[in-house]
């Protein structure tokens, strides 16, 4: 703090923006050498949440996602910091062929298929579900199957 001539007090601004992002940005780093990336940058974007700053300027400074970024704000605002603020949870979708997979390895089983690109074509065939020869080839592998 400093004083100036008539007895008032004005508060120093702080760190040029440019350095405190070079120090958040080192933090971050250091953190990743002990936790995953995105831990890393929940971990700061929370103390930053905490002290009020904006949301957009989170983002800017973790490189965390806007959406990651709200549902931390919010998280803070419902008081709901506990054990699992800092769990991140999947948002994968249900796999395509989640339903007929036992289908799908019952017909491979019982017929010839020579392709991972085969079975792909099989399964548009019969169930109307365009699958990439990859997937095919995970689910094979999931299930232990062979073509």
């Amino acid at each position: 703090m400093a004083k100036s001539g008539n007895n008032s007090v004005t508060l120093n601004k702080g760190p040029d923006p440019l350095v405190a992002a070079r120090i958040i940005g080192r933090v971050i780093q250091f953190l990743k050498l002990l936790i995953t990336d995105t831990l890393a940058k929940r971990i700061v974007s929370t103390i930053l949440l905490s002290v009020g700053t904006p949301d957009a300027r989170v983002t800017e400074l973790t490189g965390l996602c806007d959406r990651s970024v709200r549902e931390l704000r919010k998280s803070i605002k419902d008081g709901e910091l506990g054990d699992d603020l800092f769990s991140v949870s999947g948002g994968g979708r249900k796999g395509k062929m989640k339903d007929i997979e036992e289908l799908i390895i019952e017909k491979v089983d019982n017929n010839s298929y020579h392709t991972h690109q085969e079975i792909a074509d099989m399964v548009y065939a019969d169930h109307g579900i365009k699958v990439h020869r990859t997937a095919v080839g995970r689910l094979l592998k999931k299930t232990k199957s062979g073509a």
